[in-house]
């Protein structure tokens, strides 16, 4: 199992200084990877600092050599997927190859896509995500796109250089269970991040539905896909120096098909954007099973 420290990129974490010193803790107290959120406004009517994620992250590619990076999650329809592309190749360059890509809807839809304009219906935000998704893994391929389709098109062109990681950076997806349809696009890939709606951002996921999802998943691998490594995050809040208390909460979601370890703090904690909160327990170091 691997671990990650994961945090907003509002308040404290707006500052790209900041976002760098907590991945040096992150890195050299024993963590894999560092994520960020991916909002411009998070919430209209609780005004703060927000920073651009793959500016911060920029910052800790450049402070850090080993520690995985990328945001948790990027709403890909309220992006443009060919500069969206190149900012995940630039960053991957950078990095040496650590780029962990993870692709949603994102919200809140009313705040961060109707406050400017952009459509707010779901169903049609999931075609995009769809199809965004589609062109970013052709984007990285470095090699000539034409593309005709519903809501994006390309004509003829290459985007260079293309990301270190080949083919492609890994793509996770992310999606609220018990609704299928998310999952069944993250088997497509290479990854599910999966919200429960029984348990909130920062808290465990029930054992028994995490199984069930990671069974779902499995069923709907495709065929050429089937062997391929998948990864399967969750997270929360895990003692930072206790071990036995770590394996309780932490090992039976290890064992029910968990592969990531991702420490939140829940999304009403007054300390979720804290640099000072994080990076004492980012200092601890991961959970130890």
């Amino acid at each position: 199992m691997r671990f990650s420290v994961n945090v907003p990129n509002f308040g404290d974490f707006s500052d790209a200084r900041n976002v760098a010193a907590l991945a040096v803790a992150a890195e050299e107290a024993g963590w894999d990877a560092l994520f960020l959120w991916d909002h411009v406004v998070h919430r209209k009517d609780s005004p703060r600092p927000v920073g651009d994620p793959w500016m911060l992250l920029t910052a800790a590619a450049l402070a850090t050599t080993r520690i995985g990076l990328g945001t948790l999650v990027t709403p890909v329809p309220r992006r443009r997927p060919h500069q969206l592309a190149r900012q995940v190749a630039t960053l991957d360059r950078i990095s040496g190859g650590r780029v962990v890509f993870a692709a949603g809807l994102g919200g809140p839809v009313e705040d961060e896509y109707g406050s400017f304009g952009e459509p707010t219906d779901e169903v049609l935000l999931a075609e995009r995500l769809d199809e965004g998704l589609g062109l970013l893994e052709s984007y990285w391929t470095g090699e000539p796109v034409t593309h005709h389709g519903r809501h994006f098109h390309a004509e003829d062109v290459a985007l260079l250089p293309p990301p270190v990681q080949r083919p492609r950076p890994p793509v996770w997806i992310a999606g609220f269970w018990p609704h299928r349809r998310p999952m069944r696009r993250a088997a497509r890939w290479d990854g599910a991040v999966p919200l429960f709606e029984s348990a909130g951002h920062g808290s465990a996921p029930p054992v028994d539905e995490l199984r069930d999802l990671v069974a779902y998943v499995r069923r709907h691998r495709p065929g050429d896909r089937r062997d391929a490594p998948f990864e399967v995050v969750v997270g929360g809040i895990s003692p930072g120096q206790d071990a036995a208390a770590a394996r309780d909460v932490v090992g039976p979601l290890r064992d029910a098909g968990a592969t990531w370890w991702d420490e939140r703090l829940p999304l009403r904690d007054p300390r979720l954007s804290h640099l000072g909160t994080v990076l004492r327990r980012a200092e601890q170091g991961p959970p130890r099973l």
